[in-house]
């Protein structure tokens, strides 16, 4: 096996300069368009920002070490780049439908301790996803929370119940999020679906919220909220 022509083939000193020069300078305009476009850019993503992002890597990438690639048209396209990010987060501030349309809109996943099961489809993201999004906020059912939100970048926000108005609500931890077998007289039980919180009379009982969507019942919670 040819190790030298794995590791080193025709590379010269020349051109292991050029290619130091040219990530030298693809490196400073990658740091200058990431303070340009603010510390929101960096810490959390949206679609749109992500799209710029990813773009950045490919005009920055090939111009590192593509010998027939002058820098200078690196330079031009990122600078092209620079300017409809600036026209778009212009025009973003200016006309609410542009920034739906790029960024999306925030959607309600929980109203009045309830999923909102429309609004979960139009996510696109499964029960367990958001049920660990609440978790890690120290949440333990749904009657402690009063509205939840998924961002347009992701992450999830809570307004949570204050503790005197706490309320039944379905569990969100694993060992609690159970089906019951047999319900007893006089208790509350939980929608696993929906969150709809009723008092049945059959484990099997239909949820009169989101019907035949759901035939399952966990034990229903009302512990208040510890932080």
């Amino acid at each position: 096996m040819d190790w030298a022509g794995i590791f080193i083939y025709d590379t010269t000193w020349v051109l292991v300069l050029e290619i130091l020069v040219r990530v030298t300078v693809m490196f400073v305009l990658i740091i200058s368009f990431l303070r340009f476009t603010g510390k929101r850019g960096v810490r959390q993503l949206s679609i749109f920002e992500l799209t710029i992002i990813l773009s950045l890597g490919s005009i920055a990438g090939d111009p590192m070490f593509t010998e027939d690639l002058p820098i200078v048209q690196a330079v031009l396209i990122m600078s092209s780049v620079i300017f409809l990010y600036r026209l778009c987060t212009w025009a973003m501030m200016k006309f609410q439908p542009f920034e739906d349309l790029l960024e999306g809109k925030s959607l309600y996943i929980v109203e009045d301790g309830l999923l909102v099961l429309e609004k979960i489809k139009k996510g696109k993201m499964s029960h367990d996803e958001f049920f660990a999004e609440m978790r890690q906020q120290g949440v333990e059912h749904l009657g402690q929370v009063r509205t939840g939100l998924l961002e347009t970048d992701g992450n999830f926000s809570i307004l949570l119940y204050p503790p005197e108005n706490t309320g039944y609500g379905m569990p969100l931890f694993p060992k609690q999020y159970q089906p019951v077998e047999q319900v007893e007289s006089g208790g509350y039980y939980a929608c696993m679906h929906c969150g709809y919180i009723d008092t049945i009379s059959d484990a099997k009982q239909l949820c009169i919220r989101c019907e035949d969507d759901c035939r399952n019942w966990a034990i229903a919670l009302k512990s208040e909220i510890v932080r």
